[in-house]
């Protein structure tokens, strides 16, 4: 997702360069939704991470 989103920013660049001004706007919106889906991505694997305890020795009886 992150290659994607490059690509549209190095997309809309060329497309502003080359007065494809049409053009820069369909990127932009592509590219808001690359952005957003980051956002998605990365709020979900910060809540599937879990705390666990250190383990501890139990002494023998």
């Amino acid at each position: 997702m992150e290659e994607i989103r490059d690509n549209l920013i190095a997309r809309i660049t060329e497309a502003e360069r080359e007065n494809w001004l049409g053009g820069v706007e369909g990127l932009r919106v592509s590219q808001a939704g690359a952005e957003d889906k980051l956002a998605q991505i990365t709020r979900r694997a910060a809540s599937a991470l879990v705390a666990l305890p250190m383990p501890t020795l139990r002494k023998g009886p």
